[in-house]
């Protein structure tokens, strides 16, 4: 009986028929795009499909990028443990598309970057470009490994890699945005299949409405302003806006589909539906929580022992209540599963395009098209191999939805400020974005590790209360939930605990990104103006936002020249054949500019 603890089935003949089937036509999506573009062999259409995407293809890509299987086996977990405090992030959704949309996306439409990384050359100088690629190589390695932890790790985890690599490397952004587009019609899927089953077992959402009531599960809104509360209004409107722009505004996961698009009104676009499709698909994951709640609130599997961490509990649910729908239960693991190959494929085709752009590019300028296609499709299988291999390494984090989170705010937050110095500040220079960029990076780290090391007490986390007074068969020994994933170790709460452990490492890991952006631009600002920044020449006028821009969201008029010139060609913005921009060359780049505005 569901909800009464103990062994529940394993997968059926027809559960492994779905999956199979859901994930092969997925990846024959992806196929068919490499087949039916295998003419187009520039690496302007195997990075960014040509600039010829539609916003909404591009919106679905966005949302299943970042929904991956952290959130469909994570964030249900999240309601079911600790509440729906974290449907609050629908604000912080909405304030990071508007940044996102009205801010960076003219300027990099502007800029007409394949990487996002190439403004930092641009406003700063080429050591800036290199730190900050290899920052985001580092981040999105490790972020793609926590991404696929809830997964065997030698079993269906080299079927993921060998999916992704193949779809990656023979159809470029086109075949894994359209594959997304199939894969989150799945995740959905599966959320909803939960949901509907529950509600019949329960009788009725009313139902599992009126005991998460009575179980402290409905209480979103708490206003408490302790930082080192895990999840409130503050932490998650403040910093978790904060960490979701540094996400969608910089990393080039996401730029690299925006910037695809064929018109900047679809990019933005892009960017609201992408908005409106998070909204959605955290509201299904918190009432697949809360359905879970219903179901085991006098039988908790966890304190039971059914499982052996909190993010086995969805898996669990599903065998428990769908096993006996054959077929259902394959379907919400092609949910979790499409969720991790949409991840891992949209951070291949990223890290490839920022390791041909910033690296390979300058370093061997005399490339043809046809070499840059092969060396695409050859770091697609190299950064594939990668993702997956260092897999286990990411199992040991405890917490994947958290580690994922906590590892974007630690890398993304101090890069987020180096933007922010960059586009709003004419008198930072590349002095001071490079000491703001390490000091903010190593506090982030420094705070982060620490909370990895010292985790917080119960006290901080506010988990709520359980129960296994209903359990049939009460403390069993051993985790009876066969399926495709494997448990990840819970950290462990070491006896002997600093100073700092229970205050500074204590800190939401929401406030990561914004104590790395505060550091990044304060000590930027400092060292610019002690090292002469204000007195530097002015630099190029597209490179930062103005008052017009901001008023008028995202028109300016004064640069409708400049715009025409970049419309016709791009490579005017680039400045020089190898655009160096240190503090004592700005002056001889905007002379160089000037003159090119003037033949044209």
């Amino acid at each position: 009986m569901p909800g009464s603890g103990g062994p529940v089935a394993t997968f059926s003949v027809w559960d492994y028929v779905v999956f199979a089937g859901l994930i092969l036509f997925a990846a024959g999506i992806g196929l068919f795009q490499a087949i039916r573009g295998r003419k187009e062999t520039n690496s302007d259409e195997f990075l960014l499909g040509g600039r010829q995407m539609t916003a909404v293809p591009v919106a679905l890509s966005l949302t299943a990028s970042f929904m991956s299987g952290i959130t469909v086996i994570g964030t249900p977990a999240e309601a079911y443990m600790y509440g729906t405090a974290f449907w609050l992030f629908v604000f912080s959704y909405a304030i990071m598309s508007i940044i996102s949309a009205e801010i960076f996306v003219p300027l990099f439409y502007r800029l007409r970057i394949t990487s996002t990384y190439e403004y930092l050359e641009m406003r700063f100088n080429k050591l800036l470009r290199v730190i900050g690629t290899s920052m985001y190589i580092a981040q999105t390695v490790i972020s793609s490994c926590v991404a696929v932890t809830g997964l065997d790790l030698w079993g269906v985890l080299v079927a993921t890699g060998a999916v992704c690599i193949i779809y990656c490397t023979l159809g470029g952004l086109k075949a894994v945005i359209w594959t997304d587009v199939f894969q989150m019609i799945i995740m959905l899927s599966g959320f909803v299949a939960i949901i509907a089953r529950g509600a019949v077992l329960q009788g009725g959402l009313g139902k599992i409405w009126n005991d998460s009531y009575h179980g402290g599960r409905l209480e979103t809104f708490s206003f408490d302003p302790d930082p080192l509360r895990r999840h409130s209004f503050w932490t998650i409107v403040v910093g978790g806006s904060l960490m979701w722009a540094s996400m969608y505004s910089i990393n080039q996961s996401q730029v690299q589909r925006y910037i695809s698009c064929k018109t900047i009104t679809h990019a933005k676009l892009s960017l609201y539906l992408n908005m409106v499709g998070l909204w959605v698909t955290v509201s299904l994951a918190m009432l697949s929580g809360l359905t879970m709640y219903s179901i085991y609130k006098d039988c908790d599997p966890f304190t039971n022992k059914d499982v052996g961490a909190s993010d086995q509990l969805l898996p669990y649910l599903v065998m428990d209540i769908l096993a006996e729908f054959p077929g259902l239960p394959g379907l919400f693991v092609a949910a979790a599963y499409s969720g991790t190959l949409s991840t891992v494929s949209s951070s291949i085709n990223a890290l490839v395009a920022v390791t041909v752009e910033d690296f390979m590019k300058p370093a061997w300028p005399w490339l043809t098209e046809r070499q840059l296609s092969w060396i695409n499709m050859g770091m697609s299988v190299f950064y594939g191999a990668v993702c997956i291999g260092m897999a286990g390494v990411a199992s040991l984090m405890g917490n994947i939805l958290q580690a994922a989170l906590s590892i974007f705010g630690m890398i993304s937050g101090p890069l987020f400020g180096l933007y922010m110095l960059g586009i709003f500040f004419r008198c930072v220079n590349s002095t001071g974005g490079l000491v703001g960029l390490i000091s903010g990076l190593t506090i982030t780290l420094w705070v982060g590790i620490g909370a990895q090391v010292y985790p917080p007490l119960p006290e901080k986390t506010l988990r709520l209360p359980l129960s296994v007074e209903g359990c049939v068969a009460p403390y069993m020994n051993e985790t009876t939930t066969i399926t495709p994933f494997s448990t990840v170790l819970q950290t462990t709460t070491p006896q002997a605990r600093p100073a700092l452990a229970d205050s500074w490492y204590s800190l939401s890991y929401l406030y990561f990104c914004p104590v790395g952006i505060i550091v990044t631009m304060v000590t930027g600002l400092i060292v610019s103006a002690i090292s002469g920044g204000c007195k530097q020449e002015k630099a190029r006028p597209e490179l930062f936002i103005g008052k017009s821009d901001l008023i008028c969201f995202g028109c300016r008029s004064s640069d409708s020249e400049v715009s025409d010139l970049i419309e016709k060609d791009p490579k005017n913005i680039q400045g020089l054949e190898s655009p160096v921009f240190g503090d004592n060359e700005i002056a001889l780049k905007e002379k160089d500019y000037k003159e090119k505005i003037t033949k044209f």
